[in-house]
């Protein structure tokens, strides 16, 4: 297939520009990055709240991100993985152990990996089985669907709160916080950086509140095996469990929700390639999945920060410069690629950078995102073997995450899907919550200085939220009758 063009001359390519995310053109953009000026310099978009930053450099070309992500002594994630820069305290409590360096990234993450054993795999694999069938049983009677919400959202939300052990009356919030936080700057989901603080406080009270649940009443679930787990010693702190809650709850709900729905329009758009897979499904399945994973490339971005002068991609970078890895155009580097803008459900290889480039900080929940992958599309292909994609909407408007709208309640198009049964008119019910006002937050004692530093900062500050979905889960019923989402065993 054809290289994407676009009509931007190269000096107009800001990257920094929310504008350009809303382009249609943004394979061409990279494209042209990539042939013309494949390392580049690009300004900062203004964020209400933070103060505008020094520019980055971004990298384009696969070999050139491999590179960097490999080499972590000289591009290092301590400094904060996202563009904008934040306090130390912030980027540990947003990011956990991927705003980390070594030896404290490497401590934390044998920690939490006992959370992710070839037992605990084995156990979620039945697991998600159920529920892709739950799934196709609950739309397979409608005809047609919102397929983001109702199906690729679906699968790895249960999944992931059936393995921390959420109950499923909170899994609804736990997926409009992930939203709030991964789509900031889109303002269909947070516009503010309260609003963004609100939601990531939220699910950290929440998961902290969890495990000291599980403290009392153990059960065989993540939450348990993460706050019994030990390295040398020691075990992650209040804190530290806390911060990978919210990591771990959005990146195991966005990423593999937006690979599932990205390979189901994938699966439309090129129907030669869903005949082969279905013709052999089990033998396709593994090359199927990683380019799907590779075509969708759910995280656009991560950043790095140099520590040395050095050079890259022929660009002279110098120490403390922002170095931003795009791993959209390393998957469509014609560089490395073949045909890198045909979906090609047998390519091999298929060494993509969809889960990270390599290196220390390569995807932790990578197979359980391959497992969801492979299960949904087995019970929708099979069950459903004439759904196609009828309705697409926008992107989000977010240079870090790559994936498509979800209804909300709202009226807008979405990724709609049909198949040949019956049609029921779909209702999408959604639970509005009162104004947020974050001076109700109770924080554990057992905080670090860091994170009351941020919540004295939050306390300051209250705030409407252009979406009454931020709701404080220890909060109030509104008018409606709306239920705040609540630990268990925690009282309000």
């Amino acid at each position: 297939m054809t290289t994407p063009t676009t009509d931007l001359a190269l000096d107009d390519i800001r990257l920094g520009d929310p504008a350009l995310w809303l382009r249609p053109d943004r394979e061409g953009m990279f494209a042209k990055l990539r042939a013309e000026r494949p390392v580049s310099f690009h300004e900062e978009r203004d964020f209400p709240g933070v103060p505008k930053g020094p520019g980055f450099w971004a990298v384009t070309r696969y070999a050139d991100v491999v590179r960097a992500s490999m080499d972590a002594e000289s591009f290092v994630s301590g400094h904060g993985v996202s563009i904008p820069d934040q306090t130390p305290e912030l980027n540990e409590f947003f990011g956990s152990m991927i705003n980390m360096d070594a030896p404290r990234h490497t401590k934390l993450r044998k920690l939490v990996s006992a959370g992710f054993t070839p037992r605990t795999i084995r156990q979620v694999e039945e697991s998600v089985r159920a529920q892709a069938r739950r799934i196709v049983d609950a739309v397979a009677p409608k005809g047609a669907c919102d397929f983001v919400e109702e199906v690729a959202a679906a699968l790895p939300l249960r999944i992931i709160c059936d393995m921390m052990g959420i109950p499923e009356m909170d899994h609804r919030r736990i997926f409009e916080l992930t939203n709030i936080i991964l789509g900031v700057g889109d303002p269909e989901y947070a516009s503010s950086r309260e609003e963004l603080m609100a939601a990531a406080v939220e699910l950290f009270q929440y998961g902290q509140a969890l495990a000291e649940a599980r403290r009392t009443r153990p059960r065989d679930d993540i939450t348990t095996a993460l706050i019994q787990a030990e390295v040398d010693g020691e075990r992650l702190t209040s804190q530290e469990l806390g911060s990978f809650f919210i990591l771990l709850v959005v990146a195991g709900n966005e990423t593999t929700r937006n690979a599932i729905s990205h390979g189901m329009r994938a699966l439309t758009d090129f129907p030669a390639e869903r005949a082969r897979w279905m013709a052999d499904f089990e033998r396709i399945a593994p090359t199927a999945v990683e380019e799907i994973v590779r075509w969708a490339t759910p995280v656009i971005h991560f950043r790095r920060t140099a520590t040395r002068d050095l050079e890259l991609g022929g660009q002279a970078i110098r120490a403390g410069d922002k170095v931003v890895l795009w791993y959209n155009s390393a998957n469509r580097d014609e560089a490395f690629w073949r045909d890198p803008y045909r979906f090609d459900v047998t390519r091999t290889p298929n060494d993509h950078v969809g889960f990270g480039a390599g290196g220390p900080h390569f995807c932790l929940g990578a197979n359980l995102a391959r497992r969801e992958i492979k299960v949904m599309f087995d019970e929708l292909l099979h069950r459903l073997p004439d759904i196609h994609v009828t309705g697409v909407p926008g992107v989000h408007a977010s240079a870090l995450i790559c994936g498509y709208r979800w209804t909300a309640g709202r009226s807008r198009r979405v990724l709609s899907t049909e198949y040949p049964f019956e049609r029921n008119a779909r209702r999408t019910a959604i639970l509005y919550g009162p104004t947020c006002d974050v001076r109700a937050l109770h924080p554990c004692d057992a905080l670090s200085a860091g994170t009351a530093r941020v919540l004295s900062w939050l306390a300051a500050r209250p705030f409407r939220p252009s979406h009454s979905r931020c709701r404080m889960w220890h909060g109030r019923a509104d008018a409606r009758g709306a239920r705040s989402l609540r630990a268990p065993g925690v009282r309000p």
